[in-house]
C-alpha cells in the first residue's frame, strides 16, 4: 500500500473509552482496585504508562511487596493485607515461591485480563485533563507510543494511582511535596531539612553465576571512586536486588522532573559498584558471577502527596487513634531515609514501629477540592511522616481496594466521594469492605443478607486445645527468650506445663505477659513471673499464674532467655496459634528493643515475632482446662483472622471427617457461598527474591465438599490454596441446610474455617 505525500498535519488514530471508574496507574494500588471494582460490578479502565503491570513489584523495578507484616520484624500478627492483594500474593506464592519477578509480571496480567469488565491499556502516558467546571474531571487523554494511538477516557469518577500523580496534579488538585515542619503538625519525628526532605529513587541489579570466570569492563560512566559511597564496605558479591534496597539517590532533587538526572546518577552508582565487586581483588568469589540484570528504570518512593479532607499524622499511627471512618489498616514501620541517600554519612533509614496495625480513614483517599477524583496508593493525604509507614505496597494495594468499593457505591447511589460520608454510608463501605475479606480493626462484618446469621450451626468436632504433643526431634536451646501466644477466655487461667531440658541445675524465669492495647500483639505488660529451679535431664513444669482476666485475649507464656536450658516444642500446627521470640531482624530495624533515645514520640517497647518456616513451632504444653475457643459459631461472628482470639472454626484432630452442618427452619434459596480459609495471614510473603519453603500455607483446607439437605453435592474442590473461595451456582439451590465437608490440611495440623457465608 502506497501513501501519497500529504503536506497536511496528520493526525493519529484516536480511541474513545467509557468508564464507569478510569484508573490511572497500573501498580499494585492500580491493578487491586481495577480487580476489585470489576468484580463490584464497574466498568473500569486502567492506564498504565509501563508495558507491564506492578510498578516497584514488576520485573522493571523488582522490589518485594510487603505492609504491615514487615518481613515478620514486627509484632503485629495476623496482619498481612486482605482482599485482592492478599489473593495475588498467595496466587504468587502457589505458582512462584522462589520468587522469580517476571512470572509475577504474568500472574498480575493474568489476572487483570481475566475481568471482563476491565478495559487495560499498557504503554498509555496521560498528558491531559478535561474538565466540566474547575472541580469536576470530564477526562483524561493518553499517549500509547506502541501502537501510535491517542485514547480519551470519560468516567464520573477517576482514581490517581501513578505514583506521583498526574491526574491530580494537571486536575490541580491540591498537593504537597517535601517534609512539614515539627510545629505544623506536632510531630516530635518530622526530619530537619539536613536530614532531609523527601525519599530518594533506588535502582537494582542481578548477578548470575555462570560456572566459569567472567570479564567484567565497566563503561565509562560508571563511578570510578567507590569511597564516595561511605558505605562501600557493606558491598559484596552476595547480595543483589532489593535486598540492596539503599543504593538510593535523589532527595535533595525534584523526584519527579530530575527523575531522569537520579536514574543516571544511580546507573553510575550501580556499575561502579559492580566493577568494585568484579575488579577490586577484594571478592575472589565474584569470578564466576555475571552482572544478568540492571534496572532500566528507577523504583520512586516520594513524590507528590494528595490533600484530601483529613491528613494523617505520625500520631494517628504510633498512638493508634480510631476513626469512624477507618476503610484500611497500616502497619509499616515510618520508615524515613537521609536525602543523601548512598552518599550519606547516615544510616540508610530511620525506621520506628508502632505497637500495633492503626487505622487509615476514608476521608485520606479522595481529593478535597476536585470532587470526583480518588487518590491512591502512595499520594494518599498524609504528613511526610506519617507517608514514611502508609507508603508501602501492600499498604497502597489495600487503600486501593477501599476506593473501588466506594466507586461501586458511588455509582449506585449517584454521589461524589466526598458525599459517602454527608449522606451517611460510610458504615455501607465498611461492611462491603469486610466482605469482601477487608479487615479494618475494630470493626465487625454486620451483613443482613448473610443467610448464615439466621441459621443453627452445629459441626462433628471442635477443638479444646488441652495439649500442644511435644516431639522428641523438636528440642532447641532457650538462646532467646520465647513466648508462646494462647489463646485464652476471661476468667482464671488454666495450670499450664511445659517440658525442658537442662545439662546442669539451673531456673528459669517465666512470665505471663499481656498486651495493654486489646487487639496488639505487642507483650508490654508483665502480670506475674515466676522462678522455677531446673535439675539436670528433662524437667516437666507446671505454671499457675493466679490471675483472673476480665475479657478473652491472648496471654503470653513468656519464657526468658537461659542457653543452658533446651525447651521442647511441637510439630502441632494451629489456626491462631503461635510462638513468638525476642529476636533480632535488622532487615526492619529490630534489634531486639525498640529504644528511642530522644523524644522523638515514638513508644520504647520489645520485639516478639514468630521464627520463619520450617522453624517457628509452637512450644510443647499441656493445659489443666480446655481452651474452647475454636467453635462453631466462630464462622459468622465478622472477623475473618485472629486478632483476640483465633475467629475460626476448628475441628479436632482427632475427627477423621470434619464437617459443618448449617440448618434453617425452613427451605432457602441460595445462589452463592463464600468460604473464607486460614492461608496464614502472619506470613509476609514477599513476592521476590526472598524465596519461601512452601508454595501452600499449611493451615489452609485443601479439599473441601458442599451438600445440600439430602446429600447432593452442590460443590467441591480439591486442591484449594487460597484464601476466599466463591461458589457461585450456574442456577439457584433450595435447601434447608447445607454441610461443608473439609479435610484436615495434614495430620498435625486440623481443619480450620474463618467463615463461611450463604445469599
Amino acid at each position: 500500500m502506497i501513501y501519497d505525500e500529504n503536506k497536511e498535519v496528520r493526525q493519529l488514530k484516536q480511541e474513545a473509552l467509557q468508564a464507569d471508574l478510569a484508573i490511572v496507574g497500573g501498580g499494585l494500588a492500580g491493578v487491586c482496585s481495577a480487580i476489585t471494582a470489576a468484580r463490584q460490578g464497574l466498568k473500569v479502565v486502567l492506564v498504565q504508562d509501563r508495558p507491564v503491570l506492578g510498578g516497584n513489584a514488576s520485573s522493571e523495578v523488582r522490589l518485594w511487596i510487603l505492609g504491615a507484616t514487615s518481613h515478620m520484624g514486627n509484632n503485629n500478627r495476623w496482619a498481612r493485607e486482605g482482599g485482592v492483594v492478599d489473593e495475588l500474593m498467595v496466587e504468587n506464592m502457589y505458582k512462584n515461591k522462589e520468587g522469580n519477578p517476571v512470572i509475577f509480571d504474568s500472574i498480575l496480567l493474568d489476572k487483570v485480563i481475566s475481568e471482563p469488565n476491565i478495559t487495560l491499556l499498557l504503554n498509555t502516558a496521560i498528558y491531559e485533563v478535561t474538565k466540566k467546571d474547575a472541580d469536576t474531571i470530564s477526562g483524561v487523554i493518553g499517549f500509547c507510543s506502541q501502537n501510535q494511538t491517542t485514547y480519551s477516557v470519560t468516567a464520573p469518577l477517576f482514581c490517581d494511582a501513578s505514583g506521583d500523580g498526574i491526574v491530580g496534579f494537571l486536575a490541580g488538585a491540591a498537593f504537597r511535596m517535601g517534609a512539614e515542619s515539627k510545629e505544623e503538625f506536632g510531630e516530635k519525628f518530622a526530619p530537619s531539612k539536613e536530614y532531609g526532605e523527601l525519599l530518594g529513587h533506588s535502582l537494582y541489579f542481578y548477578s548470575k553465576d555462570v560456572g566459569k570466570p567472567v570479564q567484567y569492563i565497566p563503561p565509562s560512566f560508571a563511578l570510578d571512586d567507590i569511597t564516595k559511597i561511605p558505605r562501600f564496605k557493606s558491598f559484596n558479591a552476595k547480595d543483589f536486588g532489593c535486598r540492596l534496597w539503599w543504593i538510593e539517590y535523589g532527595g535533595r532533587l525534584d523526584t519527579i522532573t530530575d527523575t531522569e538526572t537520579i536514574k543516571w546518577e544511580l546507573w553510575k552508582v550501580v556499575y561502579g559498584v559492580w566493577n568494585y565487586i568484579k575488579n577490586s581483588g577484594n571478592f575472589p568469589e565474584a569470578e564466576n558471577l555475571t552482572l544478568e540484570w540492571v534496572g532500566m528504570i528507577p523504583g520512586k518512593r516520594e513524590s507528590r502527596r494528595f490533600v484530601g479532607d483529613y491528613m494523617l499524622t505520625q500520631q494517628d499511627i504510633v498512638e493508634q487513634r480510631t476513626h469512624e471512618d477507618a476503610v484500611a489498616f497500616g502497619g509499616w514501620s515510618i520508615d524515613l531515609h537521609p536525602a543523601d541517600g548512598v552518599f550519606s554519612e547516615k544510616p540508610g533509614c530511620n525506621q520506628w514501629h508502632s505497637k500495633g496495625i492503626y487505622q487509615i480513614p476514608y476521608r485520606t483517599l479522595y481529593s478535597r477540592n476536585i470532587n470526583n477524583l480518588f487518590i491512591s496508593g502512595r499520594l494518599i493525604s498524609a504528613t511526610h511522616v506519617a507517608f514514611g509507614s502508609t507508603r508501602v505496597m501492600a499498604t497502597s494495594a489495600y487503600v486501593g481496594q477501599s476506593i473501588a468499593v466506594a466507586a461501586k457505591i458511588c455509582k449506585e447511589h449517584h454521589l461524589l466521594p466526598k458525599q459517602l460520608l454527608t449522606e451517611g454510608l460510610i458504615g455501607q463501605l465498611q461492611n462491603q469492605l469486610l466482605s469482601t475479606g477487608q479487615y479494618i480493626p475494630g470493626y465487625t462484618l454486620k451483613d443482613p443478607k448473610d443467610l448464615v446469621k439466621t441459621a443453627t450451626l452445629t459441626a462433628t468436632s471442635e477443638l479444646k486445645l488441652s495439649e500442644l504433643p511435644f516431639s522428641e526431634a523438636l528440642r532447641k536451646p532457650l538462646d532467646n527468650s520465647v513466648a508462646q501466644m494462647v489463646p485464652v477466655n476471661k476468667g482464671k487461667l488454666p495450670e499450664m506445663i511445659i517440658h525442658a531440658h537442662a545439662e546442669t541445675n539451673t531456673s528459669l524465669t517465666v512470665q505471663l505477659r499481656l498486651s495493654g492495647k486489646l487487639g496488639n500483639q505487642t507483650p508490654d505488660e508483665i502480670v506475674q513471673t515466676i522462678v522455677v529451679s531446673i535439675h539436670p535431664n528433662r524437667n516437666c513444669i507446671s505454671i499457675h499464674f493466679d490471675v483472673d482476666l476480665d475479657i478473652a485475649q491472648y496471654a503470653f507464656l513468656t519464657i526468658l532467655k537461659n542457653p543452658e536450658v533446651s525447651l521442647y516444642y511441637s510439630d502441632w500446627r494451629i489456626t491462631g496459634l503461635l510462638s513468638v521470640f525476642n529476636s533480632i531482624n535488622p532487615a526492619v530495624s529490630n534489634y531486639g528493643k525498640q529504644e528511642p533515645k530522644e523524644d522523638i514520640g515514638v513508644d520504647g517497647f520489645e520485639f516478639w515475632c514468630p521464627k520463619r518456616r520450617p522453624e517457628g513451632h509452637n512450644i510443647a504444653l499441656k493445659l489443666s482446662k480446655p481452651i474452647d475457643l475454636f467453635s462453631a459459631e466462630n464462622i459468622r461472628n465478622g472477623v475473618d483472622r485472629p486478632v483476640n482470639a483465633p475467629n475460626a472454626w476448628v475441628a479436632d484432630m482427632k475427627d477423621e471427617n470434619p464437617s459443618i452442618s448449617i440448618k434453617w427452619p425452613k427451605q432457602q434459596t441460595i445462589k452463592s457461598i463464600d468460604l473464607f480459609f486460614d492461608a496464614d495471614y502472619d506470613h509476609p510473603m514477599e513476592s521476590v527474591l526472598m524465596g519461601h519453603p512452601e508454595n501452600v500455607m499449611p493451615f489452609v483446607v485443601r479439599d473441601y465438599t458442599i451438600k445440600d439437605d439430602v446429600g447432593n453435592i452442590l460443590f467441591s474442590k480439591k486442591g484449594n490454596y487460597q484464601t476466599i473461595n466463591k461458589v457461585v451456582f450456574d442456577s439457584p439451590v433450595t435447601t434447608a441446610s447445607l454441610t461443608v465437608e473439609v479435610a484436615h490440611p495434614s495430620p498435625t495440623t486440623p481443619a480450620a474455617v474463618f467463615a463461611v457465608r450463604a445469599f
